[in-house]
């Protein structure tokens, strides 16, 4: 189904025929990229992202488009993994939690550290699918010294596992519907607002967790 028989059903997506890949090319690349190395990415809805680019590239039927789109954003998602890895490194955790947050505490990091220290190799790659674990995953494997190398394949092998699965799930789930052409319309427009509203959202949450001080261990002792 393409663009044109969309909008001859009454629903305005002409935007999507020239800016919808390219568009969907650069959010995607960006948003995994922020979410896997910086803290910012612990507020952004990644899966849903993934998800919901799947759905709006199969508004084109291009199969090459989506699985270079998966390549890509592995590609994207195991360096972002590495910086976060490498800040961990060389900062470590103790600028991340703050007092009285209600996602970035003490308590989520020590519970975030407690998992890694448990499953090792493995906490890696099944954080790629814990939307708050996928961010601070790497910055807490470098903190700890984790092996480069180790953490390097660990991250490779679950990135493999979780990007192309999202963005393959919603580029063929959504080309079966296209004998259901207003339920296919219907998701292209909600996973589109669901990006947008949650990215609203989880910036400011993050915002609002910014502005709160610096806890110190000594704090959450206390």
């Amino acid at each position: 189904m393409n663009v044109e028989s969309i909008e001859a059903a009454g629903v305005g997506v002409s935007w999507l025929d020239t800016a919808g890949p390219v568009l969907v090319w650069v959010i995607v690349l960006s948003f995994v990229f922020v979410e896997c190395a910086l803290i910012v990415g612990l507020f952004l809805p990644g899966d849903s992202l993934l998800f919901g680019a799947g759905v709006v590239l199969a508004q084109h039927g291009s199969d090459l488009n989506a699985w270079l789109l998966s390549a890509a954003a592995l590609v994207v998602a195991v360096f972002g993994n590495q910086i976060g890895y490498y800040i961990g490194r060389g900062t470590g955790t103790r600028f991340i939690a703050r007092r009285g947050g209600r996602v970035l505490n003490r308590h989520n990091l020590e519970r975030a550290q407690q998992f890694l220290d448990r499953k090792g190799f493995f906490a890696i790659v099944a954080a790629r699918w814990i939307p708050w674990i996928r961010t601070l995953a790497p910055l807490i494997a470098g903190a700890a010294r984790m092996d480069s190398r180790r953490f390097l394949l660990a991250t490779a092998t679950g990135g493999l596992l979780w990007v192309p699965t999202l963005v393959l799930l919603g580029y063929y789930g959504a080309g079966l519907l296209d004998s259901l052409p207003w339920v296919k319309t219907a998701a292209l427009w909600v996973s589109v607002a669901f990006f947008v509203l949650g990215t609203g959202y989880g910036l400011l949450r993050y915002r609002q967790e910014m502005r709160r001080p610096v806890e110190e261990p000594d704090d959450a002792h206390a």
